[in-house]
């Protein structure tokens, strides 16, 4: 079913099945009657508060979906931010988004409460998740409930749960994939969702719940397979938010699991094309959205039930990619003879090299990865020339050996120049993408 929002979603399934399980946390469990009772009982007392807009350190636990729900219900502008940064990146985005209540982990509010501001006149109703940021500093997409519920309707149509599902969700409620593919996704079909106990249980939780279906970005998907972590009554995995080497489908899809490949933004809500037969990189488009390709290949959205009401205080970044109701995405793809998107890469993950070749890098990367057996590596450009880095076990030397027979393969000037070694993770989104903006910062400084 459609829903116009949170709490059209929640009055539904209340009256329809109230003593059924929406939501389980650990141990604790609460119906969709307790669901819509403690969301509006907690709303009364945000209205009566006064504030305009709530920061939400979102840890992934029932009561952090409560707090969600009832802040979008009392008429606040919700903020989703990620407990995880650090407190001086949270402080710029707390004074940023006009911020003047937080709700999180009590210690973390306390250090943080002296960022807050005056809130803001015009936030009632919208959502605000932030952009992933793999090439430039994080923006503030402007969501609603509904344009986030039109979401969830428009990716159920093309991979639908039922009431007796349940959906396990381990992505973080910050991002908009968690939110919507892990959250929106099980509740408006009426089903179960199990919240994921954090990082230390990642590799139980499918033991600990039973669920039917998962969401999952593709490095979490590949800890999952190497730990043997998916459960025998889970049937539905949807891969998103992420490049997602073949094989690592191939290894889900033999273990005989529904695999989903997703395709989104941020700026259209989440999901706007799904993967629904054999092969998971051919994808439908989502019902509501309609997709085309500008002349480069770049890939156009017209999303009129999902699309964002734009960046947050940022008109010109707003015009820079919505025009006249169309989405420039930056993202670059393909339709095959049967009318399914392919994804390419994004525009800004092409290098252009001294001679004018580009130089496509997931293509390369992929490559590069299945030489050396390890998949936290970046190519970027220093003096205009590729090199790479890498966070393993392995030499430069060593690995320049491994790459010798790639390398030949390859145009000289796409050849790597210098290989970088780090004792450090690569710096990646919450859904593991790699931040390239940031990866050529640390590049230019050595």
């Amino acid at each position: 079913m459609r829903f116009d929002g949170f709490r059209h979603l929640l009055a539904h399934w209340a009256e329809r099945q109230p003593d059924a399980p929406a939501l389980r946390f650990g141990a604790q469990s609460c119906s969709f009657g307790e669901l819509l009772h403690r969301v509006e009982q907690r709303s009364a007392q945000l209205r009566a508060e006064g504030n305009t807009c709530m920061g939400i350190l979102s840890d992934g636990s029932l009561d952090c979906v409560i707090e969600i729900f009832a802040a979008n219900a009392a008429g606040l502008q919700a903020v989703l931010l990620d407990e995880q940064l650090p407190e001086d990146v949270l402080r710029g985005l707390i004074r940023y988004a006009d911020i003047d209540r937080l709700w999180g982990d009590e210690d973390l509010v306390q250090e943080l409460t002296p960022a807050l501001t005056g809130g803001t006149a015009d936030g009632a109703g919208k959502l605000l998740f932030f952009t992933s940021g793999t090439t430039e500093q994080s923006k503030a997409v402007v969501l609603t409930d509904h344009s986030l519920c039109q979401s969830a309707w428009n990716g159920s149509q093309m991979l639908p749960l039922s009431r007796e599902d349940t959906l396990l969700c381990l992505l973080p409620l910050g991002h908009v994939f968690g939110f919507v593919c892990g959250l929106l996704w099980g509740l408006s079909n009426g089903a179960c969702v199990a919240l994921g106990r954090g990082v230390r249980h990642y590799f139980d939780d499918c033991a600990f719940y039973s669920p039917t279906a998962v969401s999952v970005v593709p490095l979490l998907l590949e800890h999952l397979l190497r730990a043997d972590a998916l459960g025998p009554t889970l049937r539905t995995v949807l891969v998103g938010a992420g490049d997602c080497p073949a094989p690592l489908l191939a290894a889900a899809a033999a273990r005989g699991l529904r695999i989903s490949f997703g395709y989104g933004l941020t700026e259209t809500s989440s999901g706007v094309a799904i993967s629904t037969g054999g092969d998971p990189f051919a994808m439908d488009i989502c019902p509501d959205d309609t997709v085309t390709l500008a002349p480069d290949g770049e890939i156009l959205i017209e999303a009129p039930t999902c699309m964002m009401q734009g960046y947050y205080k940022r008109p010109d970044a707003t015009a820079a990619v919505l025009q006249d109701g169309v989405l420039h995405t930056g993202d670059l793809g393909r339709f095959d003879q049967e009318g399914r998107l392919h994804i390419l890469g994004r525009k800004k993950d092409v290098l252009v090299l001294p001679d004018g070749t580009k130089l496509y890098l997931p293509e390369y990367e992929s490559e590069i990865a299945e030489a050396l057996g390890i998949r936290d590596l970046a190519v970027t450009l220093r003096s205009g020339r590729p090199i790479l880095l890498l966070h393993g076990e392995i030499s430069p030397a060593e690995a320049v050996q491994k790459l010798r027979p790639l390398m030949a393969r390859r145009p000289r000037g796409q050849q790597l120049t210098d290989v970088l070694v780090t004792n450090q993770p690569l710096p990646r989104t919450a859904t593991g993408k790699i931040k390239r903006w940031e990866l050529q910062q640390k590049v230019s400084v050595l």
